[in-house]
């Protein structure tokens, strides 16, 4: 990707918000509506449109799809070790972040021609390596862009950076399932790549605008095996073990939660909303809870008492308890023969949300200040391993509850009642272990102005 052209290799001393940014917030809109519109049709797909060669159905149970959803997931957020390896070893991120993007594109092509489940495995599998290898480097490329003399916007950004992933989520998740239902999978699979191709378009506009950190090489090597580099990640995998537990249970949105919405009443206002499109609320949502919480609920509580990232994170995971309570309860009724409203599974997707805003926002921040220079998106990276091993407890539950004729050994609402339970034991136990977190915040140096280095 050489050009020859100089590029800034350290942010500027201004108080404004860096010129690159709208260029990242963009192409960050633009690849999660991309990846969060083949999310929200992949476990309908697989109980309803999967294919043999010969063009016949070749279904997953309930169960079996629960399963591979939470292992794709999982995988995706495997990959941003190997992206970040690449990126602050090797290739720096911008590089890095193209490179990728086009691995990314190729696996929503093969979604989109291919609806076997080799056509499956190779399309989650390249989206796996493109999706997860980018992650730690776009949010991670996002603090690039700040110095000390504008870092007091760098909470605000990554709030702009949230919604603008939640804003391509709601419409994703809104359009797809209507175009699987209407269009195929085809068409459904096919829109999302074509999200993903002005993604990468829109990154490498704002190619002249960015913060090209260089990679550090050697320097990031002996950094990161360092003694310090080993307490940062060693302090940070701590906090990112429980973690893990809170996307354990929030990524079932995809997953459990809309197999349990297909059981409800699902007219809104006279519309029936199809299952896989209740998953828009939680973007919806997100959208309108960031700006509460910024300037409502956490100047409100700092009023009674200090409100830091970590206590931020333990609320959060009560949270998390509450509202998967809430779809045990659902389905505890269902079990018994009742119909109950969609509006239920709204309310748990509120108290989801809050919980998330809480967790993953102030996570994402809290890893990038934490990281030292040189390992921004190594760190960035464990942080995403989190994601995955949540996804990869889910996961293994379901492969371990599923009976050899397909059913499951933990069905109805004793399923959602033991992930309820496993989340308080983790939200409880973590108030103990950060009392003796010790952490230290590092941010880039600045130049007065000078363009250097290449990227």
């Amino acid at each position: 990707m050489a050009t020859g052209k100089k590029y800034l290799s350290a942010p500027v001393a201004s108080p404004r918000v860096p010129p690159g940014i709208p260029y990242i917030i963009g192409n960050e809109g633009a690849e999660r509506f991309s990846f969060y519109g083949m999310r929200a049709i992949l476990v309908v797909f697989m109980t309803q449109h999967l294919l043999n060669a010969d063009g016949t159905l070749h279904l997953m149970s309930e169960a079996e799809a629960k399963g591979w959803f939470h292992l794709f997931v999982s995988a995706v957020y495997f990959t941003p070790l190997l992206g970040a390896l690449i990126s602050d070893g090797l290739l720096g991120k911008y590089r890095t972040i193209i490179t990728l993007s086009l691995v990314y594109c190729l696996g929503h092509l093969a979604l989109a021609v291919d609806q076997t489940r080799m056509g499956l495995a190779v399309g989650l599998g390249l989206i796996a390596l493109g999706s997860g290898g980018i992650k730690p480097c776009v949010s991670a490329h996002v603090g690039d862009q700040f110095g000390r003399t504008n870092q007091h916007l760098l909470s605000r950004i990554f709030g702009w950076f949230y919604f603008a992933i939640n804003v391509g989520a709601f419409f994703s998740m809104l359009a797809t399932p209507w175009l699987m239902e209407h269009r195929g999978p085809s068409v459904a699979f096919a829109v999302p790549g074509v999200l993903m191709g002005a993604a990468t378009l829109v990154f490498w506009a704002g190619r002249t605008k960015f913060v090209h950190i260089p990679p550090g090489g050697m320097r990031f090597v002996k950094e990161a095996l360092s003694g310090e580099g080993l307490r940062v990640l060693g302090r940070l995998c701590i906090i990112y073990l429980f973690v893990a537990m809170f996307w354990a249970l929030f990524d079932q949105t995809g997953s459990a939660w809309v197999l349990q919405a297909q059981q409800m009443d699902r007219r809104i206002f006279g519309f029936e909303v199809l299952p896989a499109q209740i998953q828009a609320a939680n973007p919806l949502l997100v959208m309108l809870l960031i700006p509460i919480f910024s300037y409502g609920i956490y100047p409100a509580i700092q009023r009674v008492t200090p409100l830091n990232e970590l206590r931020k994170i333990s609320i959060g995971l009560f949270l998390t308890a509450v509202a998967f309570a809430i779809p045990t309860w659902l389905q505890f009724r269902i079990d018994q023969g009742a119909v109950p409203h969609i509006g239920w599974q709204l309310l748990s997707y509120v108290v989801l949300t809050a919980a998330e805003v809480m967790v993953s926002i102030t996570c994402l921040e809290f890893s990038y200040t934490q990281a030292p220079r040189t390992m921004k998106s190594f760190v960035m990276a464990f942080f995403m391993m989190s994601v995955a091993a949540g996804n990869l407890f889910t996961s293994a539950v379901n492969f371990f509850i599923l009976n050899e004729d397909g059913t499951s050994s933990l069905a109805g609402a004793a399923y959602y009642g033991f992930f309820t339970g496993v989340m308080l034991i983790t939200a409880l136990l973590f108030t103990v272990v950060v009392r003796f977190y010790r952490g230290e915040t590092h941010i880039h140096d600045e130049m007065a102005d000078a363009r250097s280095g290449r990227d």
